[in-house]
């Protein structure tokens, strides 16, 4: 049989390098289209995930000493998931990386046995990297305000600063992901304090309360821009008109960094890190904050508790004279 490889119509998975038996290149094509329309899967995650299951595929024509095939795929045991791993470790892999492939692998395994198409329980028996926990890693309230200053500061032109500014209040303002703030629309505009709605990873939306301050600079980005803002098209452009690139504004908050000696970590994301440690430390409480972040789990958003309590230890043993003792 002639083998075949998978389209994928919306978000591309770079199967290319890839030649895989006919039935199983059929099961990869189905699955790319229930991530496209099904799962709703962005071209980012998407990408990912074809990485990942190219990554195993690779290392499984290797491993067995011939192209997989779905037969291949249902006879795979538990040493062989675990040989993959090892692998991944001895080419020096991060362990999220792998972790990160395996739920991949995991996710792709659970479509086939849904479909009818392939079965293999052995990777239940697999356990996932144990990562090392994670801390967010916010800017101070006065860094975040320094940040906000500075950041017109480096613009090129007038309009292009407030856009940057705008930018930055939403992430710091109303806890956005920067990918989130890029994807509005002109007609999404918050121009005005009240709610915006925000869709999210999976497509999910939720609603997030508007400060003065953010419409202002939103507004004021608006006024200046000398593009023709279309109502469908993106409230972000960069100098041509055409939708910003995250890349330059991750490149100037690099470039402001040494400008203010902000740490390494001072990224657009650490704004939506701050936002949230910021509101926690206010005396907002886990839920509502889970729900203006857009986190899925409770867990994920717990992690800010660990950065208020580093915060209150160090409070701490600047202020009570009995830290010393401890």
């Amino acid at each position: 049989m002639t083998p075949r490889t998978a389209s994928w119509r919306g978000p591309a998975i770079p199967l290319t390098r890839f030649a895989a038996v006919g039935d199983l290149a059929a099961a990869i094509s189905d699955w790319q289209s229930w991530l496209e329309h099904e799962r709703r899967a962005s071209r980012h995650t998407a990408l990912g995930y074809g990485r990942d299951l190219v990554g195993f595929l690779d290392f499984l024509r290797e491993h067995l000493g011939a192209v997989p095939s779905l037969a291949a795929l249902e006879a795979l045991g538990p040493a062989d998931f675990r040989a993959y791993l090892a692998a991944r470790a001895q080419d020096g892999i991060e362990r999220s990386s792998s972790a990160r492939a395996l739920s991949t692998l995991r996710g792709f395994f659970r479509f086939l046995d849904r479909r009818g198409v392939a079965k293999n329980a052995a990777l239940a028996a697999v356990r996932t990297p144990k990562l090392p926990k994670s801390v967010p890693k916010p800017l101070s309230a006065e860094d975040a305000a320094l940040t906000l200053d500075g950041i017109i500061e480096l613009a090129e032109a007038p309009w292009i600063g407030q856009r940057d500014l705008a930018i930055l209040m939403l992430l710091y303002g109303c806890g956005l992901r920067l990918s989130e703030a890029l994807g509005l629309m002109r007609a999404e505009a918050p121009v005005k304090p009240g709610m915006l709605s925000v869709t999210g990873k999976g497509r999910k939306t939720r609603l997030v309360p508007v400060l003065t301050a953010v419409s202002e600079a939103v507004s004021a980005y608006v006024a200046l821009c000398p593009h023709r803002l279309v109502a469908k098209g993106p409230l972000f452009v960069g100098v041509r008109g055409g939708p910003l690139n995250p890349r330059l504004v991750q490149r100037q908050m690099q470039r402001l960094r040494p400008l203010l000696g902000l740490p390494e970590t001072a990224t657009p994301h650490a704004l939506r890190h701050s936002f949230a440690t910021h509101l926690l430390a206010g005396g907002g409480d886990l839920r509502s904050i889970q729900e203006l972040l857009g986190h899925a789990s409770l867990s994920t958003t717990q992690r800010y508790t660990a950065v208020d309590a580093e915060r209150l230890l160090a409070v701490y043993d600047r202020a009570h004279p009995r830290a010393k003792a401890r």
